[in-house]
């Protein structure tokens, strides 16, 4: 499940990211999951704010090239950070037999965080792809700055364990060779 990878995220006034080769890995996950014929499931985001590049309409609404949905891969449309909260997900994944979740996307601490959590909850056998995922720079509740990799890294540490497995596309495609 590939979550809100779409141009929006690449405007400037996010900021700073971590894992600046994060499509590169999702690509290789994509060639290797499309080659076995394998389910891969798309989560966009459509804001209803107006100022909002995630806003249909908007050029940043376009899913980004590299990772863009192929004809039958189904999209999920989503107006919350959480892809099960207003949406059919969870109807089609049991529907379809479907126990198990491998998520990438953006952001770690936002929307990939919410639907992880939400998966986990649920009792879906979730997996967290590290470096499938990236987040921006921000300040804390004290107003001290921390960088990227620094609210990736306690994203992944609250979700790990309780929620999900943490894990890494090498790690993953091994697994499913």
């Amino acid at each position: 499940m590939l979550i809100d990878l779409q141009r929006a995220i690449d405007h400037p006034s996010w900021g700073v990211r971590n894992n600046p080769h994060a499509e590169q890995q999702i690509g290789r996950m994509l060639v290797h999951w499309r080659n076995r014929g394998w389910p891969v499931w798309h989560v966009r985001h459509d804001s209803t704010n107006p100022e909002s590049h995630y806003r249909p309409g908007q050029p940043g609404h376009d899913f980004k090239p590299e990772v863009e949905p192929v004809a039958g891969e189904p999209v999920i449309p989503k107006q919350t950070n959480s892809a099960f909260i207003g949406t059919n997900l969870e109807d089609r994944l049991r529907v379809g037999g479907y126990d198990t979740l491998i998520v990438a996307g953006v952001i770690t601490n936002n929307s990939v965080e919410a639907t992880v959590r939400m998966a986990g909850n649920l009792g879906f056998h979730t997996y967290l792809v590290a470096d499938g995922c990236f987040t921006f720079a921000r300040n804390d509740w004290n107003g001290t700055p921390r960088s990227a990799e620094d609210v990736h890294a306690m994203s992944l540490a609250n979700l790990d364990s309780e929620y999900c497995t943490v894990t890494t596309t090498d790690a993953l495609l091994g697994a499913y060779s």
